[in-house]
């Protein structure tokens, strides 16, 4: 459950990302995940991919690809992001 933090910080950048760039839909998300660790838990690919999806929910569309790589480190990172 804690991975909706880190989902909750890389949606606000997607977001920021979208209106600084004219994004009205954005279809395709990359992300770098390293082992990261909070509030006890490991952050999991899927799950950082699954609440990312139910925040955006009102503005992803339903096949938006979201794609989440496993890194070295303990930190993540926004690699891209793009659409229309």
């Amino acid at each position: 459950m804690h991975d909706i933090h880190v989902a909750n910080k890389v949606y606000k950048l997607v977001l920021e990302y979208a209106q600084k760039t004219g994004l009205k839909i954005v279809k395709k998300v990359e992300i770098d995940l390293g082992s990261i660790t909070e509030h006890g838990a490991n952050i999991s690919a899927e799950n950082l991919e699954f609440n990312l999806k139910m925040l955006g929910r009102d503005f992803f569309p339903d096949d938006v690809q979201i794609n989440i790589s496993k890194v070295t480190g303990s930190d993540w990172k926004l690699v891209s992001i793009s659409g229309d």
